[in-house]
């Protein structure tokens, strides 16, 4: 390969180095934040009920899903 060409590839890859290099400083203090906001939520009272009903109403909507799907397979 040609010098010039090489150089350019050099400072492509040095681009896309300092590039992933944010992207990952970036989800380190996504994770940070969403820590932080969980054990907050975890403090407020009512929080155990709070889940409880979410996971009743998970397990809702995947039997509802899921005679859904066996409804529409037997038509």
């Amino acid at each position: 390969m040609k010098e010039k060409t090489l150089i350019e590839m050099k400072s492509n890859v040095e681009g896309i180095k300092r590039v992933l290099q944010q992207v990952v400083t970036e989800i380190t203090h996504l994770r940070e934040l969403g820590v932080g906001t969980l054990e907050t939520l975890k403090l407020i009272p009512g929080y155990d009920q709070a889940i409880k009903d979410l996971q009743t109403n998970m397990e809702e909507q995947a039997k509802e899903q899921s005679k859904a799907e066996q409804n529409g397979a037997s038509e």
